[in-house]
């Protein structure tokens, strides 16, 4: 038997030629799934990050405080120095009635928390407990400040996370454990984990808080407090409400209420507003890409099926000839085409997956995720549904030109 070195050489070629195409073919499928499903997954993650930052903080929170004057009011120059009161409280749930949570703050900087040789260098922040529906705690140990802790002025105090890791290196529970703050001892009943990023007359983590009554006396401030945080009733936005609030505290203090500057009011409705509008931004933005991104690699399934149609015209021709149907040829074509999409875009979900998982574990502190780097389960399905419909449509056109092949011209090509 006389083997053609010449047939056989140009059949291994093919062979090679068209292992190499799909190999690239399905590469762009695989790299178009990653893509998409690593994007959605980051995205989500990113997101997750981003919104820790705000984590506890009300959406429909405002904060009041006051700074000098920039218009002079009632023969009063401006530059004049004005401070908020425990009276404004009842002023503004008296005359601003949209208004649910009121509670103010006040601080004390550079304040020493000292436990045994321990030292941590804090901001002392008194408070109300209607603070925590403005700026939720995280309560680790222990409880935060209580209605009877403000009446009877008691000696106790919350560690922020930072100023409890320093004072306590040993870990444990330190509620009953006593705390000097500069001269005077408190004692620990709570331990605030909270880490958000909207930091309030400074952060939470390096904070101390005590009640707002002893704060008042321990520190001589008489009635003053530095801020006022509010909330609106569901359904009232806070900058509808904003002309109102700042004239009801202006009058009391002879202010212009006109003079935005002199009583400032930072309205977070904005600030979520616009976070919201990135993630939209973002998320449009991914799906742009991904899908982008598939599509090319389908453009790539369905020009390789329609070069192997073309270099199989011959058997066509000849399965045509022996009674092979038209749908019998489209079947094989877009079977063809669905399977080279299904295990590159099936292989790029598991890879991206891995991806995700790996990130995921790199953004963690004390053991917990920063942010939830994956897909859902349906995510998942509905990114292999849309490759199923990828491959189908990418082997339409190749199946069509198969179809029309006649056995004639495919003995004549021959």
């Amino acid at each position: 038997m006389r083997i053609d070195i010449d047939a056989y050489h140009e059949l291994l070629e093919t062979l090679l030629r068209n292992k190499a195409r799909s190999f690239l073919t399905g590469f762009g499928v695989f790299w178009g799934v990653f893509m998409l499903v690593a994007l959605i997954g980051g995205g989500a993650g990113m997101k997750d990050m981003l919104s820790a930052n705000f984590e506890g903080f009300a959406t429909n929170a405002a904060i009041i405080w006051g700074q000098p004057t920039t218009k002079p009011f009632h023969g009063l120059r401006k530059g004049r120095t004005w401070s908020l009161s425990t009276g404004d409280i009842e002023r503004l749930r008296a005359q601003v009635p949209q208004l649910d949570v009121i509670s103010p703050l006040a601080s004390n900087w550079g304040v020493q928390a000292v436990n045994g040789d321990h030292k941590y260098n804090c901001n002392v922040k008194g408070q109300l407990p209607s603070y925590a529906d403005v700026e939720a705690p995280k309560i680790f140990y222990g409880r935060f400040i209580n209605d009877m802790d403000i009446a009877q002025q008691r000696k106790v105090c919350v560690l922020g996370k930072k100023v409890y890791k320093t004072l306590f290196p040993g870990g444990g529970d330190p509620c009953g454990q006593m705390v000097r703050l500069d001269s005077a001892y408190y004692s620990v009943i709570g331990v605030n984990y909270a880490a958000g990023n909207i930091n309030i007359n400074g952060s939470a983590e390096e904070a101390v808080v005590i009640p707002l009554s002893l704060m008042q006396r321990a520190f001589n401030m008489g009635d003053r407090i530095d801020l006022i945080a509010i909330t609106a009733h569901r359904g009232t936005a806070i900058s509808d409400i904003t002309p109102r609030i700042r004239e009801v505290i202006a009058r009391a203090h002879d202010v212009d209420p006109t003079d935005e500057k002199a009583v400032m009011v930072f309205n977070t409705e904005v600030l979520f507003g616009i976070m919201d509008n990135l993630f939209s931004g973002v998320d449009l933005l991914i799906w742009l890409v991904g899908i982008g991104t598939l599509l090319a690699g389908a453009i790539g399934v369905s020009n390789i099926m329609m070069v192997t149609v073309k270099e199989r015209t011959t058997e066509i021709g000849i399965r045509r000839a022996i009674g092979a149907t038209p749908r019998m040829i489209l079947s094989q074509i877009i079977s063809e085409s669905i399977l080279l999409t299904a295990v590159a875009g099936l292989s790029g979900i598991l890879f991206s997956v891995v991806v995700l998982q790996m990130m995921e574990l790199g953004f963690t502190e004390d053991g917990i995720a920063k942010g939830h780097f994956q897909v859902t389960f349906w995510t998942a399905i509905g990114a292999a549904a849309l490759l199923a419909a990828l491959g189908v449509l990418a082997g339409l056109a190749p199946a069509a030109r198969a179809m029309a092949i006649k056995p004639v011209d495919a003995m004549r090509e021959e």
